[in-house]
């Protein structure tokens, strides 16, 4: 039987093409180490001035709030019948025309003491600035929500100094025509109420979210009782929660307790910045 020749230059020659065919081929195409493709196109993952937000979609609003929640939240609601309490806790959806972009819902019940009302406000920001991210965007239109509240500057004062030593001293003779007293202006309080106990003015939150303040405002319309409402508004990236939870007493001799909504209130918020980040 014939032996066919074996050659040795003519394999080298089929392998050093093989390897510049793979080579060409390799160069043709930006791969990664673990073999998938990258974008090699200027503005890629490097530039993130335009950057997307971590929300692409939103929570169900009125799905968001756990019955036990609404149940410590809406007390009235105990004394409703099977059928009707459920249609307060069930909520009601605010209209909309893009729920991936701005979504919300109420609760409201009345009950033989006082009434309340919830509601939730969810938007997710969206930039259309290539220069400006989601997050940032979102950041701008917070600082605006806050600047609209008025949150009340610090006071001047150190605290627990006496006003009465900040005043100079009397000065001119002890004798004569008593000196006139000047006429002062209160100066009106730009958010909240005098009645909001000290400790509890409106203020700026922290550990809540990326961004967080607390409104508290005590109103009356006429001769009707008393109605508060406490307001808190976080952003976690480009979302920003607006909470509001309000108590009108049925009697007109009683004030809405100030502690009590602002601590529910907090608490709701820090439940829906939680499942934010789930």
């Amino acid at each position: 039987m014939q032996r066919r020749a074996y050659v040795p230059g003519v394999a080298a020659l089929l392998a050093a093409l093989t390897v510049g065919v793979t080579g060409l081929t390799g160069c043709s195409a930006g791969s990664g180490p673990d073999g998938t493709t990258t974008d090699s196109k200027a503005g890629g993952p490097a530039d993130t001035a335009g950057r997307p937000g971590k929300y692409r979609t939103l929570l169900e609003p009125c799905g968001s709030v756990q019955r036990s929640t609404l149940k410590d939240l809406l007390p009235g609601a105990a004394q409703l019948p099977e059928e009707q309490r459920e249609r307060v806790y069930r909520g009601t959806a605010a209209v909309t025309y893009d729920t991936d972009r701005r979504a919300g819902c109420s609760w409201k019940t009345d009950g033989p003491d006082a009434s309340h009302q919830l509601t939730l406000d969810f938007e997710r920001v969206v930039s259309y600035d290539p220069a400006v991210s989601d997050d940032d965007r979102a950041q701008q239109v917070y600082a605006e929500k806050e600047a609209a509240a008025g949150l009340p500057a610090a006071q001047a004062a150190a605290p627990g100094e006496d006003k009465a030593q900040q005043a100079p001293p009397a000065t001119g003779p002890t004798t004569g025509a008593p000196t006139p007293k000047a006429k002062t202006t209160p100066t009106p309080t730009p958010s909240g109420s005098p009645a909001t106990p000290e400790g509890l003015e409106p203020r700026v939150l922290a550990d809540l979210g990326d961004a967080a303040f607390l409104d508290d405002v005590l109103t009356r319309a006429g001769s009707t009782a008393q109605s508060r409402t406490v307001s808190v508004v976080f952003r976690t990236s480009n979302v920003i929660v607006t909470i509001r939870y309000g108590e009108q007493p049925a009697r007109v001799t009683d004030v809405p307790d100030s502690k009590e909504l602002q601590e529910k209130a907090q608490g709701l918020a820090r439940n829906l910045a939680e499942k934010f980040e789930e």
